[in-house]
């Protein structure tokens, strides 16, 4: 729902907040990001890569700092989110609809965003911690296919969810299986990557919507006439 990925607006909160070294940034997050932002590399290595400096940082450190710099990016950055995403969740309270977020950004993050927009659960990626309390350097994933898979199906039983009249809201590649698995799939500005994998389905390719939002406008597109260059 965020416009330019919550995860990223963290990952430089703690670097702000020295939590993370300015150098990993340049030397090992960047290039990947910069690949992905020119459309040249795609989004899991880029997400990958903050992930693998996320866990060598946060080892050994207490969730208070982690909590603290989720807690800030919300309430700085917490409004810049799609418009279409803000009507939607709107929308779907109003129909009294349970409304739950699945995130590979952190549960800290995660936690803060579906607070602030009163929504019913939430669930991410989780930063284990050791008996002391501190992070392990270990790490339960939310970003890929399988992980939101798993989540879903536990929801559904938690809930008693139908799944036939649900609805999915995603843009990368890590919410293929859940588009798969409701009524009604929407990708909101979504990479080529997963356009490639909805393309491949047939069966997804008939019910999904495409939303594109540029400015302050929003885009439904026919996705059989989509072509990449």
């Amino acid at each position: 729902i965020y416009r330019e990925g919550l995860i990223t607006e963290l990952f430089k909160k703690m670097i702000n907040y020295d939590l993370i070294d300015m150098s990993k940034w340049h030397t090992e997050v960047r290039p990947a990001f910069l690949d992905w932002d020119k459309r040249k590399g795609d989004y899991d290595t880029y997400l990958q890569k903050m992930v693998e400096v996320y866990k060598e940082a946060l080892e050994g450190m207490h969730p208070f700092h982690m909590e603290y710099a989720a807690k800030k990016v919300v309430e700085q950055k917490g409004e810049r989110v799609y418009t279409f995403s803000r009507s939607k969740i709107k929308w779907h309270q109003q129909q009294g609809h349970k409304v739950i977020a699945i995130s590979g950004s952190p549960i800290e993050l995660v936690r803060e965003m579906s607070n602030k927009y009163g929504m019913d659960d939430y669930r991410g990626t989780i930063y284990q911690k050791n008996t002391q309390g501190t992070y392990n350097g270990k790490v339960i994933p939310m970003w890929d296919s399988v992980s939101k898979q798993k989540a879903m199906r536990e929801l559904v039983k938690k809930y008693e969810i139908d799944l036939n009249k649900s609805y999915a809201y995603g843009d990368t590649a890590g919410d293929f299986t859940m588009f798969q698995m409701v009524g009604y799939p929407f990708a909101i500005n979504p990479t080529k990557e997963l356009l490639t994998k909805i393309l491949e389905d047939i069966e997804l390719r008939h019910k999904i919507q495409v939303v594109v939002e540029r400015k302050d406008v929003t885009y439904f597109l026919n996705i059989e006439k989509i072509q990449f260059q």
